[in-house]
């Protein structure tokens, strides 16, 4: 079986400078400390980063995000069902990086997989397009969006990158209680920003006025993209923008560090005609973010979705029982 460490991943990885965050050891790093174990496979000119989260009985789920690198999958599926099975996963689920409409050679890539039933990561999303100067990016934002950033920047708002995790979780306290969704704890946000920052790949960005933290920011890179993965406000000063001209200077952090294009990471599962239609009327969800993010003036794309491969079928439907069954209580 073709295993990697995960230095040997890294390097695998240089000579894909394409490969999505989340394929980076130091993705892996983050889960293996919140429940998951990383494995990196290699077959020819193609690789993953598998992702196993223990069950009940010794069996597992294997994940593999935003993968596989390359496009010779046929190859590494030998060697990845290998592992799958040495560590008894009921299933394994594939979210490729690729948007819609799919390559042509994707179908055969993933022949012997299912359309899966709930994907992981967010489908949709905003892809802003960092080529050329700032001022070509606020020509094609919304007018809007271009007031709010201008609007910040008069009324005394300050960005400036940070290295205060504490704060960042205060804030994200906040966020999550006013707009009712769950955030990840103060150990996660610390460790995603170390395993990246002594990287270079990530900056966290603070908001303020008159000394006083209002929003922040924790923007990732790899390669030519960035990811705008982690935000958060509290209920001050709303009324300067601080979250607007917060955007505009992860745009530029992430042109500076040499990146082509910022992911604003999730919006509204819909087409495109009708998030149009519905966002000024709904704050539910994701809606209430893409209000925000639909002013920058990115390209709405849809992943391909997940895909599962099943090596135990019973099991496989107990899983997806007992999965609806949870959510229609969370519901």
């Amino acid at each position: 079986m073709s295993l990697l460490s995960a230095i040997q991943w890294d390097t695998f990885l240089s000579q894909h400078p394409e490969a999505h965050l989340l394929q980076t050891p130091a993705w892996g790093a983050l889960k293996a400390a919140h429940g998951w174990e990383p494995y990196y496979v290699q077959a020819q000119a193609a690789g993953a980063q598998v992702l196993f989260r223990k069950l009940p009985l010794g069996f597992h789920i294997a994940y593999i995000p935003k993968g596989p690198v390359g496009q010779e999958w046929n190859s590494l599926w030998p060697e990845v069902d290998r592992l799958c099975r040495q560590k008894r996963a009921v299933f394994l689920k594939v979210e490729p990086d690729q948007f819609e409409p799919a390559p042509q050679w994707m179908s055969a890539g993933l022949r012997g997989f299912l359309p899966g039933q709930k994907p992981i990561q967010p489908r949709r999303s905003v892809v802003i397009d960092l080529s050329g100067p700032p001022e070509a990016w606020l020509e094609r934002m919304k007018q809007k969006t271009r007031y709010n950033i201008r609007l910040a920047e008069r009324k005394g708002i300050q960005i400036q990158p940070s290295a205060d995790i504490e704060t960042y979780q205060r804030l994200a306290a906040v966020t999550g209680q006013r707009d009712g969704f769950g955030v990840h704890n103060l150990a996660y946000h610390r460790r995603a920003y170390e395993l990246y920052a002594c990287r270079g790949e990530s900056v966290l960005l603070v908001a303020s006025y008159q000394e006083r933290s209002l929003a922040a920011v924790m923007v990732f890179r790899h390669g030519s993209r960035a990811w705008y993965l982690y935000g958060a406000s509290n209920d001050m000063e709303r009324n300067r923008m601080p979250t607007y001209l917060l955007q505009w200077e992860a745009m530029r952090w992430a042109a500076q560090q040499g990146c082509t294009s910022y992911d604003l990471w999730g919006i509204p599962d819909a087409e495109e005609d009708q998030l149009e239609q519905s966002f000024s009327g709904r704050s539910d969800g994701l809606w209430g973010v893409y209000r925000f993010k639909r002013g920058f003036g990115g390209t709405v794309v849809r992943s391909v979705g997940a895909w599962d491969r099943v090596y135990q079928p019973a099991l496989y439907r107990l899983y997806h029982l007992w999965e609806s069954k949870r959510s229609s209580r969370e519901d």
